[in-house]
């Protein structure tokens, strides 16, 4: 006899459905409103991980299938997280022009490290 395959985890409602016509008996259970959005957090991070794995757009779909199952338990929807990115982008901008911070500081450093930059390239030439 094989082992019980333990999982543990929220999936697609579909599933018990697959596993069944595959010959085998999931043993299932609904989760409550808590339980449920804690699990779909764990969910988000299992599918950001695979995502992150193998960059594959079918993985994102699946990060976007669990950001709209979370939207949807939280009672909101796709139009309002949509809102919400347009009015951070309105504030702290977007992501387009590649801007990477490597660090902050004081005025009194920064004019420290352009002394430092400018001394280099004057030995530099």
């Amino acid at each position: 006899m094989k082992k019980d395959r333990v999982y543990n985890k929220l999936v697609r409602d579909r599933i018990p459905e697959i596993i069944e016509r595959d010959g085998y008996t999931p043993l299932i259970r609904h989760l409550g409103d808590e339980e449920y959005l804690y699990a779909l957090h764990e969910k988000l991070k299992e599918e950001m991980r695979e995502y992150m794995a193998s960059r594959s757009m079918e993985e994102l779909a699946d990060v976007v299938e669990v950001i709209n199952a979370i939207l949807v338990a939280r009672g909101l929807n796709m139009e309002e997280l949509e809102n919400l990115r347009q009015m951070k982008a309105r504030t702290n901008g977007l992501f387009h022009d590649r801007v990477y911070l490597e660090r902050v500081m004081t005025r009194e450093e920064a004019k420290e490290y352009k002394e430092v930059l400018r001394e280099e390239t004057a030995f530099s030439v």
